[in-house]
């Protein structure tokens, strides 16, 4: 008996097997968490950049004493943006688009 004991030094298939899946599973896991943070960390990202665009043209109307009557108008002026425009995590400045009733700014990126 003292001598099974001594010879066995490794592992045995089984319990290679049992290891790989259950790392497998956390894998998957974690995969999935990381995937829908991803999607909402853009979705919140572009939420907040219509809300500075919006701040931008509600400014350039009280600097102005007019609205934009594009979205241009505001968003190549270096006085409100001098590093450039916001663009979209999903895409680009094109997929902003503004009202041009009530001025505010939407995205035309699905599921924002």
């Amino acid at each position: 008996m003292k001598k099974m004991l001594e010879r066995r030094k490794g592992f045995t298939l089984i319990e290679i097997l049992f290891v790989v899946i259950v790392i497998a599973i956390i894998a998957a896991i974690a995969l999935g968490r990381i995937t829908t943070t991803t999607a909402t960390a853009k979705i919140n990202a572009c939420k907040a950049n219509q809300a500075t665009m919006n701040t931008m043209i509600e400014q350039y109307h009280l600097d102005a004493g007019d609205w934009p009557s594009v979205l241009t108008d505001v968003s190549n002026n270096t006085t409100y943006y001098p590093d450039g425009a916001p663009t979209c995590p999903s895409g680009t400045f094109a997929n902003y688009s503004m009202n041009g009733t009530t001025y505010r700014v939407s995205c035309n990126t699905s599921g924002h």
